[in-house]
């Protein structure tokens, strides 16, 4: 395959050489799998109106923090414009907005919370991303704790509970923003991302996503153009973690509060080790399992994406090694600088 050149452009933050030193390493990746749509498509690909729900429709699963309880959540219309959380056990709060300015922590996952301490969701990731995945506009969540359920098929029973729920189109026309120019953001571990604007009017999203691992993972890349097929298609891509960590946590992790009373089992994580994986891999393609990378590109980089408010995102955006924490820095950094503009 071709090789493909970015601009890496602007750092926000970042060493410009350090970015490039990355930059080289991710250009020598070969691409795994490509989703691209059509030349004539790009265009065309994202409906023109906002888009909301029908009815409600509630999923149900096994805790993420509490493995021991039985969580829902519910999905229903929003009545204002972009994705919103209500905490039915604390009537007494305002509604939370999932964007970057409601964001608590992104640690080792998405907290959102606004108001009191104990307003907040925690593992918004694997929710949010359906906002940009689905092209959903307004949502109200319904949560009775912070804890969302977690599933053995990832986040594709949440994509059924809004199919359930009828996806319809509004009144009001898309707002789409896009960074006004090339801009660039470094880690620290030889990990960056890129952010390219939106061209000609295009509101398609692109993105070229690769991760490297010192385990059975290794490295992996996928191209693709965001469209709910193939948002549906990586949804059941699940979080992974080392063999090391989920045998801490299921021993020595019993006595910290943090792990204690995890949800996670071999079916609804990808457990992997230096020379094999630990539970059943997915996504095979050429005698790799693509799970892995899948699962950051679309429940984890897209869910950052996603924290634009009422906006949906547009353009091209380019992964390496990245994580949560660089995602969101540079996404908070794309407002702190005002680097966005309207479509």
């Amino acid at each position: 395959m071709e090789s493909i050149n970015y601009e890496i452009g602007k750092p926000v933050f970042g060493n410009f050489s350090s970015i490039k030193f990355a930059y080289d390493a991710f250009k020598a990746q070969p691409i795994d799998e490509e989703r691209l749509l059509p030349e004539g498509a790009m265009g065309a690909s994202r409906p023109a109106k906002r888009r909301t729900l029908v009815s409600e429709a509630p999923v149900a699963g096994v805790g993420t923090f509490f493995g021991g309880r039985k969580q829902t959540i519910t999905f229903a219309p929003g009545e204002k414009p972009g994705w919103w959380i209500r905490r039915m056990d604390l009537p007494e709060q305002l509604d939370t907005q999932m964007d970057i300015s409601n964001l608590w922590t992104s640690a080792q996952n998405l907290v959102m919370r606004s108001g009191s301490p104990h307003n907040y969701l925690r593992m918004v990731e694997h929710i949010v991303a359906l906002k940009l995945g689905l092209d959903v506009d307004n949502v109200l969540l319904k949560v009775n704790s912070g804890d969302p359920p977690l599933f053995d098929a990832s986040s594709l029973p949440l994509i059924k509970a809004m199919e359930h729920a009828k996806i319809v189109e509004t009144e009001d026309d898309a707002t789409y923003v896009t960074v006004k120019e090339p801009v660039a953001f470094g880690g620290k571990r030889g990990d960056f991302l890129l952010f390219l604007p939106a061209e000609g009017g295009s509101k398609n999203l692109r993105i070229d996503c690769a991760i490297s691992w010192n385990t059975i993972i290794g490295r992996q890349r996928v191209r693709f153009d965001v469209t709910p097929e193939t948002f549906r298609y990586a949804s059941e891509a699940r979080t992974n973690c080392t063999y090391q960590q989920y045998l801490a946590a299921m021993t020595i992790g019993k006595l910290f509060a943090a792990t204690r009373h995890w949800g996670y089992n071999k079916k609804n994580i990808l457990i992997h080790g230096k020379d094999r994986f630990y539970s059943e891999p997915r996504f095979p393609k050429d005698g790799k399992f693509l799970e892995p990378v899948w699962h950051r590109a679309t429940l984890d980089l897209m869910a950052a994406l996603a924290l634009t408010g009422a906006d949906r995102f547009c353009g091209t955006v380019v992964s390496y090694r990245a994580g949560h924490t660089l995602d969101c820095d540079a996404v908070r950094a794309l407002y702190r600088n005002d680097l966005l503009c309207r479509v």
